[in-house]
């Protein structure tokens, strides 16, 4: 059996990997040798191993993880697929924060950080109807048009006029998960099934009005609340985003968005 078998050395040359790789492999679990020698503790691969180590290299290069590797490996085709979709899908959403950083960059870099105003004011008692979701900090955009969604039918088959804009509210902290909700602002009095209110009670606040693209909003976030700091307030939850103008009117560079944080009241 042994003649027919290939030594690690010539195993990891025909596969174009690393002797410390495939060991590490072995130790994994994700591609063990056919025969271990009990005496010198040789490893032997047989050359129908190759397409598996080829395509561990390959799935490595792409930086899955050996976890994932080891699922689509032992995976039937079709589940297999699945598994690949998902990863693709993954790598995907990356693609696209990394994007959006590197646009950041570079505004930041031909005019430094951008001048926002900052204005101190009070806001209105609101009274929204709202749908809500749990997400992650990646998740927003997706779970913002999915509360839309929700919201605007079950509005308009109860015939309840609602006032523009809509509004967007967060925790000060974006965390791994955390609950968001998107509302609408709707008459006092008005009420119908399966819709939910929520009341932001009025009060001192700091807002700035951001145009752009939603991806650098973090830009003016990053003005808001050093100007909320330096002038010794406190933030308070919930954070509001209205969209005063939309994808839906107005291509990326021309979106409006107002940005607004709560204040503790002073106890001066």
């Amino acid at each position: 059996m042994q003649g027919e078998l290939l030594t690690i050395g010539r195993f990891a040359r025909l596969c174009r990997l690393s002797v410390k790789q495939l060991r590490h492999y072995d130790e994994v679990g994700l591609l063990a040798p056919v025969h271990v020698d009990a005496g010198s503790g040789y490893r032997y691969y047989a050359p129908e191993q190759a397409r598996d180590a080829l395509t561990i290299a390959l799935l490595r290069e792409m930086d899955l993880p050996l976890a994932v590797i080891a699922q689509a490996l032992a995976a039937e085709p079709e589940s297999r697929a699945r598994i690949l979709r998902a990863e693709r899908d993954r790598l995907a959403e990356r693609i696209s924060r990394d994007r959006a950083r590197l646009e950041m960059l570079e505004r930041l870099a031909e005019g430094g950080l951008p001048g926002y105003e900052v204005t101190m004011g009070r806001e209105p008692e609101r009274r929204l109807a709202v749908a809500r979701a749990v997400c992650g900090p990646a998740e927003i955009g997706e779970k913002v048009e999915e509360c839309v969604s929700r919201l605007l039918p079950v509005l308009g088959k109860a015939g309840i006029a609602w006032e523009p804009p809509l509004w967007a509210l967060y925790p000060l902290d974006l965390e791994e998960r955390m609950e968001i909700a998107v509302g609408a602002q709707t008459p006092q009095g008005e009420e119908a099934p399966g819709l939910e209110f929520e009341v932001l009670p009025g009060g001192p606040v700091a807002e700035t009005v951001h145009i752009g693209p939603y991806a650098q909003l973090p830009l003016a976030y990053n003005a808001l609340f050093a100007a909320i700091h330096e002038r010794g307030l406190r933030p308070k939850a919930p954070v509001r985003e209205a969209y005063l103008v939309g994808p839906a009117e107005a291509p990326q560079e021309e979106l409006m968005t107002r940005l607004i944080i709560p204040i503790q009241e002073s106890t001066a």
